[in-house]
């Protein structure tokens, strides 16, 4: 073949690939007999989504989850990839400084430099078809001092219009109320949506954003388990984590209170946290165990999106208790001592149980926001399994004065 030729042909087969691995799908904003909803190739599209910390996507879509949100762009190439196979969105996070890290919004040299981070960012991922739109920030509203971060936000907002026709912008406030609503109207108007993040509060959103006085389109991408901080403590101060079954219980209602109750306005919501992380504990805001164990708010997120419970479901939790107390009733041990433990559970299958039982530190974190925790530590060799119940153990306080926690976890096989 002739040199000039295969050059010809291998440039055309270039430009070509080109095209069909980099083609935008159009995404917009759109208000119809009174509804605010996203239209994504022209066709109506409501977020089942969740913050996402597990590769497995395709899980995620078997339980009928449609869309996933990050907190930045890293490793953007290879989740927008792995998420088009899959047929799963992605609302990409562009990471922008807070002040409570440390971050100036005086500092014009420095903001416009975080504006042309964000531009190469854009220019990168704004044409993948997995692409759904654009969060500007997580939480940038979170213990700010200095407004002019909002002046960012809509400075990022217009450059992506700019450069990008096919999606929108948002950013992710924690919280709401009037004066976050008459930030964004003056200092961000070039977004094209709000988007809220509740946990305990989820339950008041309607009341928040009547009393804010909004009555344009809202995504919810954040919400989940209670708060560390909306808890009760016990008297040394320790948040009380509830159970999985009442975390379960608390999404649901979550969802039916604040989400479906809302559809002119709210166009779709991302749980957290598909996946395991720790903050304050292992399992506080975990929807999965660090072995990828389901727990049951899986099972309820599969019921809300699906319409139908999971074939298999996740067991359940009635109580513990230690010494004969509950987590909230001051259980101090005498340290070396022996005391009793013991679970209450029942699985909605009959399946066969069996208890899995740990000794952690209590986590001495301070941080906010989703900010790196170190797991703390574990202690073996406290734990006996009692012969009269499958659901008792006898643990032996540890010997060193101070503050731990019992876990246990409680498997079906399945």
């Amino acid at each position: 073949m002739n040199p000039l030729i295969s050059v010809l042909v291998l440039a055309l087969f270039l430009l070509f690939g080109n095209r069909v691995q980099a083609v935008a799908i159009p995404v917009e904003v759109v208000k119809k007999a009174g509804r605010y909803q996203l239209l994504r190739g022209g066709e109506p599209y409501e977020v089942r989504g969740a913050g996402m910390a597990s590769p497995d996507l395709g899980v995620f879509a078997s339980h009928g989850g449609n869309s996933i949100r990050t907190w930045s762009t890293g490793n953007a190439s290879r989740l927008l990839d792995e998420a088009r196979k899959h047929g799963i969105t992605v609302a990409l996070c562009i990471r922008i400084k807070s002040e409570r890290h440390g971050f100036d919004y005086d500092n014009t040299a420095a903001v416009a430099a975080q504006l042309e981070s964000a531009r190469r960012q854009v220019l990168k991922y704004k044409d993948h078809p997995a692409l759904l739109a654009w969060i500007i920030g997580n939480e940038p509203n979170l213990n700010f001092k200095n407004p002019k971060v909002f002046n960012a936000i809509n400075d990022i907002s217009k450059m992506i219009h700019q450069l990008d026709k096919n999606h929108p912008t948002t950013t992710a406030l924690a919280g709401f109320d009037a004066g976050l609503a008459d930030l964004i109207h003056s200092r961000s108007p070039d977004l094209d949506f709000i988007s809220i993040q509740l946990y305990g509060g989820m339950v008041y959103l309607s009341d928040y954003i009547r009393d804010a006085g909004y009555g344009g389109p809202l995504l919810i991408t954040e919400w989940g388990s209670i708060g560390h901080w909306e808890v009760a403590k016990t008297s040394w101060g320790a948040p009380i984590e509830q159970n999985s079954t009442e975390k379960a219980e608390h999404y649901l209602e979550c969802y039916n209170t604040a989400i479906a109750s809302n559809r002119n306005q709210i166009m779709g919501s991302y749980v957290f946290l598909w996946g395991q992380k720790q903050e304050r504990t292992p399992t506080w805001y975990s929807m999965f165990l660090p072995g990828g164990s389901e727990t049951e708010s899986i099972d309820v997120m599969h019921y809300i999106w699906k319409g139908t419970w999971p074939d298999n479901r996740s067991p359940s939790i009635k109580n513990m208790r230690l010494n004969y107390k509950a987590a909230g009733k001051k259980i101090e041990l005498k340290a070396g001592r022996q005391y009793k433990a013991r679970v209450k559970a029942s699985d909605p299958d009959g399946d066969e149980l069996t208890y899995q039982w740990e000794v952690r530190c209590e986590s001495e974190a301070t941080s906010e926001g989703g900010d790196y925790e170190r797991v703390p530590r574990a202690i073996d060799g406290l734990i006996e399994q009692s012969d009269d119940d499958a659901g008792s153990i006898v643990i032996q306080a540890p010997a060193d004065a101070g503050a731990y926690r019992l876990f246990v976890y409680v498997h079906d096989g399945q």
